[in-house]
């Protein structure tokens, strides 16, 4: 059965969020100061990181909602026991720096400019639909996805099999037909796979391993793997 549509993930996939949230929070951090709980501006970079990584992962997991796991990053990070408002009011100058950040992949126009016409497009994200809906308008291609899907209002989250169906059933497509990519091997490519669909793990930095999964580096390689990898099955898999 041909492929009839790739199903996108957004952040450090089609957008560089790393270096736009890492970019953005070292100029708040210019202005807000440095937390006393760290020495250097790159090491409360990486903290970050890690905090926010393990609160999204909280979000996923249905463990919180989205404004909740804002505040706890916030706490985490600041070390302090701020309110809610204060916590909510550190989050948005933070935001503000971060989205001053944004761009695409250099390689995400060019990609979906050979494939526009081939296949069709939707986006499955493990955010929220207001955020995303807002950086997709800024970055310019909105217009470029049939549907935009995300798991705070979805109220499931990749890498369960019910999220990715949802993305399917948008596109009123049956999950064979549908390629999803993303740069999670788990949440992306690997749930994308155990829920029928065809998983392709974005691998930008070149990490490699896991040979179960279907690997590119760059969106460059993908309208190839789509027309021409015969490693999904029978040759004329992907027309």
């Amino acid at each position: 059965m041909a492929i009839r549509a790739v199903l996108w993930d957004i952040d450090d996939t089609i957008f560089d969020y790393s270096a736009a949230s890492r970019s953005g929070m070292r100029t708040h951090l210019g202005l807000e100061g440095l937390p006393d709980a760290y020495e250097s501006v790159e090491r409360a970079l990486d903290d970050w990181a890690e905090i926010t990584a393990y609160h999204w992962a909280r979000f996923a997991a249905g463990e919180t909602d989205w404004h909740g796991q804002c505040r706890d990053r916030v706490r985490a990070f600041v070390g302090d026991t701020m309110s809610d408002d204060e916590a909510d009011a550190w989050y948005d100058r933070h935001v503000a720096h971060y989205e001053a950040a944004w761009s695409l992949f250099p390689d995400t126009l060019p990609v979906l400019d050979v494939l526009a016409e081939g296949y069709r497009h939707a986006i499955l994200s493990n955010s929220s639909l207001s955020s995303q809906e807002r950086k997709l308008r800024i970055l310019g291609v909105r217009d470029r996805f049939e549907a935009l899907l995300c798991a705070a209002e979805l109220g499931i989250a990749k890498p369960e099999a019910a999220a990715f169906h949802a993305g399917c059933e948008a596109l009123g497509l049956p999950p064979e037909e549908v390629v999803y990519v993303g740069d999670q091997p788990d949440i992306d490519a690997r749930g994308a796979d155990e829920a029928g669909l065809r998983g392709v793990w974005l691998d930008r930095s070149g990490t490699g391993g896991r040979p179960e999964l279907i690997r590119i580096t760059g969106l460059d390689q993908l309208p190839g793997l789509l027309r021409l990898d015969t490693r999904f099955g029978a040759p004329d898999t992907f027309g």
